[in-house]
């Protein structure tokens, strides 16, 4: 059988990322085609606002200008997630944060670490090792109106309005691409005799026969959940949040816009706090099994100074975990519909476009092939998950925060996934190495962990320093710092540039 009629189940981020990745492999290949079906009666759940800096490169391969995706989806640049009071505030002071930054700390010099290690009492990690950190605590933008398109001066992604985004990417497969866009609802799956996928009954279009089917139906996964019964593992056990209530909050003009995401930590999980061009997006996670729904209303009226009557919250459950496959019989599943942890560095977004990628690139041709893939691709995002459960998991179990049973609960060792209590077992007697991240499917990477382990002032034996190493080391960090003197000089406020953007376009003055 060949996979000659592929189909998209579900719109959104996920379902229209998957929908240009395929509608790009396959836009020269007249005999394959790509269609989306998505319900005109289910709206997204539309609060992924934030990405990292892999998705420049997902659009720029998908031939959408930068100037049009900025002044068409709010966008504002992100260079860094700012962790506020994710520190025992005894210890390092109300307010304590620190950045973890979307530059290598090692971008302009050798590995500074054991020098930070050594003598880097009272300053930052990410403040030492990258000029990125005063770009961001003054509100600096990344790039410069004649930077082109997906580069930057420093290393960046987006935050945005993911209903808009979504929307941008519908036209961009429709028209580039080829792909078809049905509206309908699918209300049954048919099987065949193998358990295979048959056809989709749609309320609207009657029965629709696919040779190969995506499932991003979301949180309710009715392709690979329902109708395939590819149970659900849960991942409550290691991350212990699972709610969230989300508001937009308006803001002004006139009102700066920070280049990152702030997230701010509670007793009892964290809040994301998110600027676009014309509102905040704020959402208040948490575990319903340290704080009630009614605190967390509570505290989320405090973080917003009072809830005024034009605010309104909407509550979100959050089901931790991922699929036991990704990838069954003729079915793949993306987005939530394979998955989901918790917000926290942007994770949805990123294995969504990682995973569509991956299937792109290697896509079957017949069911021969199919199997070998299947495998391979459930072997792979199986790793993935597992490393991005590990990573999510560092933020919580390596605070020093003891003030709430959550917090305290988060240190246990029975919570801490295997492969990560290893590596920090490793990393209390030497300092990272990139060999410690040995596969190409890590998701979140050396620097990740490096900004994350000594933003947080992780405890690592201090290394021996030889004095060539000594002095080289102090002529770099000094040298970074002329760098950020510079670069805070020449780099243009943040809503500044996203003003000039949308009303010149990049490079065009």
């Amino acid at each position: 059988m060949s996979m000659k009629k592929i189909v998209v189940v579900g719109g959104g981020t996920a379902g229209w990322l998957a929908a240009n990745h395929l509608g790009k492999k396959f836009k020269d290949n007249a005999e394959i085609t790509v269609t989306l079906i998505e319900s005109p009666d289910i709206p997204p759940i539309g609060v992924g606002e934030g990405t990292v800096p892999k998705i420049r490169q997902t659009l720029s391969s998908f031939g959408i200008s930068e100037t049009q995706f900025i002044r068409e989806c709010d966008v504002t640049f992100k260079q860094s997630i700012k962790f506020v009071n994710w520190m025992d505030k005894q210890k390092h002071g109300s307010d304590n944060f620190f950045h973890h930054l979307f530059d290598a700390p090692d971008k302009f010099s050798e590995d500074l670490t054991p020098y930070w290690l050594k003598h880097g009492q009272g300053i930052q990690y990410a403040d030492m090792l990258s000029p990125q950190h005063s770009a961001c605590e003054y509100n600096k933008a990344p790039k410069s109106i004649t930077t082109p398109e997906y580069e930057g001066t420093l290393g960046y992604a987006y935050h945005l309005n993911a209903a808009k985004f979504a929307n941008l990417l519908c036209k961009n497969a429709v028209d580039k691409f080829a792909v078809e866009h049905l509206k309908a609802n699918v209300v049954d799956v048919e099987l065949n005799n193998d358990g295979a996928i048959a056809a989709l009954i749609t309320k609207e279009l009657g029965k629709l026969e696919y040779d190969f089917y995506l499932d991003c139906t979301g949180f309710e996964s009715l392709l690979l959940g329902k109708a395939l019964n590819v149970p659900f593992i849960e991942k409550s056990k290691e991350l212990l949040v699972n709610s969230a209530l989300v508001v937009q909050v308006p803001t002004k003009e006139e009102d700066e816009i920070p280049p990152y995401t702030v997230a701010t930590a509670h007793q009892a999980g964290w809040i994301w706090d998110i600027a676009l061009t014309n509102r905040r997006g704020v959402g208040f996670v948490y575990s319903n099994n340290h704080m009630s729904d009614d605190e967390a209303k509570t505290k989320l009226d405090h973080y917003l100074k009072g809830n005024p009557s034009e605010l309104t919250y909407r509550k979100l459950p959050m089901k931790v975990g991922h699929r036991e496959k990704f990838w069954h019989k003729n079915c793949v599943s993306l987005g939530l519909a394979q998955g989901f942890l918790e917000p926290l560095e942007a994770t949805s977004i990123l294995l969504t476009d990682f995973a569509a990628s991956f299937l792109a690139d290697r896509f079957p041709e017949s069911d021969e092939q199919m199997i070998m893939l299947e495998q391979r691709f459930n072997h792979v995002m199986g790793y993935a998950w597992d490393r991005v459960v590990d990573f999510i998991k560092l933020h919580y179990c390596i605070s020093d925060r003891t003030d709430s049973k959550f917090w305290l609960d988060n240190k246990k060792e029975e919570t801490i996934p295997p492969m990560l209590r290893k590596r920090l077992q490793l990393w209390q007697q030497f300092n990272p190495q990139k060999e410690d991240f040995f596969s190409k499917f890590e998701i979140f990477d050396y620097d990740n962990y490096l900004y994350l382990l000594y933003g947080m002032c992780y405890q690592t034996k201090l290394p021996p320093l030889s004095s060539h190493y000594h002095d080289k080391a102090k002529a770099k960090a000094e040298g970074i710092k002329v760098i950020a003197a510079q670069l805070s000089l020449q780099l243009p406020n943040h809503r500044v540039l996203i003003n000039k953007i949308k009303q010149y376009g990049l490079q065009n003055i």
